[in-house]
């Protein structure tokens, strides 16, 4: 399986400082795409931290969660596509956020953000703190808006990206 091609899809908007399970990401940015498919609403979220890919994922609007996702380790590309929402948590130096981190399907976690060191956990200095079971995921855009538009974690856990 690969990933969605986004000239197939229509920019449908964008967001600065995404909100990720209620919390914003100072520097993360997520782009939806959308198109339709049938009756039905195609959706893609692409996530960047300081212009680097992080992830995309992607499903329908009208879905809770997102079908798939892919992570992009700026080691080793894009990794292989898989089912379901992105496992996501926030990166915290003391209360303030300073980044993400995302889970690759191997399970190593990479972070985008402050002290950006893919594979690593956090750090005594910035320590991640899990949102749960989330990630990007639904294709979904950040500050869920509906199941069809969420963040990572939010979205991922919401509907399809954007």
């Amino acid at each position: 399986m690969s990933l969605p091609d986004l000239a197939a899809y229509a920019p449908h908007r964008s967001v600065t400082d995404a909100d990720f399970e209620g919390t914003a990401v100072p520097g993360l940015r997520a782009d939806f795409y959308r198109r339709a498919e049938g009756d039905r609403i195609a959706s893609v979220g692409r996530y960047s931290y300081g212009g680097r890919e992080v992830l995309m994922a992607w499903g329908y609007v009208d879905e809770e969660h997102c079908r798939r996702h892919a992570v992009h380790d700026p080691s080793r590309g894009w990794q292989p596509v898989t089912e379901g929402c992105p496992d996501v948590r926030v990166v915290r130096t003391g209360e303030r956020v300073v980044g993400l981190e995302v889970r690759t399907p191997e399970g190593t976690w990479v972070r985008a953000g402050a002290t950006s060191r893919p594979g690593r956990a956090g750090t005594p200095e910035s320590a991640p703190e899990s949102a749960g079971d989330s990630a990007p995921g639904s294709a979904g855009e950040s500050a869920p808006e509906s199941a069809g538009e969420s963040a990572p974690g939010s979205a991922a856990r919401s509907g399809q990206a954007g």
